[in-house]
């Protein structure tokens, strides 16, 4: 398209349990806003959806021996190369899931920092509205992603009235249609991110140069 930015990789993590859950179809629909809103930014997206439960097994695995299976190396290298990351996640008990937070522990340290982060929520009930607050929130800031201020929190009776359609006029297309403007306004003044090259051949006199000079 003409005068469009870079392309930009946007990355969402799923985090429900169940297939179908609402959690997915959370973060299908926030997922389609955010590409709805970065196009009328003028930014073209490529957009990766990953389920956590499909890798419950790989995350417990590596957190006991150290070692990434090829799937789960895929997933954290995604990640690692996004430009916009969201995060969907059940709350259970006021809080997110472990499966998660294994997910979070595993990723390459500072990986996330800068990086615009999306955050949404199901629950079955509004009580557990404030959880993106307090426990997802202090979360992504401790890794030093740049959170969108708009969380979207979904229970169980904000998806009985609504079409699925996020241009229709209930609250909770009201507040991803927001969420997705937001975040697209941050992705927008910023360059897509530098992938690293698996294949690159490190230039041994710059690293020896740098060992030098921290002597």
């Amino acid at each position: 398209m003409t005068g469009m930015n870079p392309s930009r990789r946007l990355v969402t993590l799923s985090a429900g349990h169940r297939q179908p859950s609402s959690t997915r179809l959370l973060a299908d629909r926030m997922t389609a806003a955010a590409v709805a809103a970065l196009a009328e930014a003028g930014v073209e997206v490529e957009s990766t959806t990953i389920d956590v439960r499909e890798h419950a097994r790989d995350l417990t695995t590596m957190m006991l021996t150290g070692f990434p299976s090829p799937a789960l190396s895929a997933v954290l290298d995604k990640v690692g190369e996004a430009d916009a990351v969201l995060v969907v996640t059940p709350i259970y008990s006021g809080s997110y899931p472990g499966m998660l937070k294994d997910l979070v522990d595993l990723l390459p340290e500072k990986v996330l920092a800068g990086v615009p982060v999306l955050m949404g929520a199901t629950a079955g009930t509004a009580r557990h509205a404030l959880a993106l607050e307090h426990s997802l929130r202090p979360l992504l800031s401790y890794l030093r992603a740049l959170v969108v201020p708009t969380g979207v929190f979904a229970a169980t009776e904000d998806f009985g009235d609504s079409t699925g359609s996020t241009a229709d006029a209930t609250p909770l297309a009201e507040r991803i249609d927001r969420a997705a403007t937001e975040l697209a306004a941050l992705l927008a003044s910023r360059p897509a991110r530098a992938v690293r090259d698996p294949f690159a051949v490190p230039d041994l006199e710059a690293l020896l140069r740098g060992h030098a000079a921290a002597e």
